[in-house]
């Protein structure tokens, strides 16, 4: 699996929200001069542009709580690291969110 970096492509179930406002917790570790992302970096980001309007649905806004994604070995000051397997729940009645683009192709590791 690879890690994200702050150039992480992540999307809501809708396939258009695209996950936006990264602030990466930490500066010290990165892939090509890009943050790496560590927990709870991608939790109450802003999901723009999700095409789900009602009366059919309520849009996804915001992420919630990660659902799997975070990294059982690797961690950076006590958090682990994010991986790009990562789920995690929105603020709407949907499926989870989900990562399109690392952000990188050089990192990789099996937890």
């Amino acid at each position: 699996m690879l890690w994200l970096t702050e150039d992480a492509n992540l999307i809501c179930a809708h396939q258009t929200g695209a996950v936006t406002g990264f602030s990466p917790s930490q500066s010290y570790v990165t892939v090509s001069n890009r943050r790496v992302l560590i927990a709870p970096d991608t939790v109450g980001r802003s999901i723009a542009a999700c095409n789900m309007v009602p009366p059919l649905g309520k849009p996804c806004t915001k992420t919630l709580s990660v659902i799997t994604g975070y990294s059982g070995l690797i961690k950076i000051n006590g958090q682990s690291v994010c991986m790009d397997n990562l789920t995690g729940m929105v603020d709407a009645p949907a499926p989870p969110y989900t990562v399109r683009l690392p952000g990188q192709q050089l990192v990789v590791t099996d937890t």
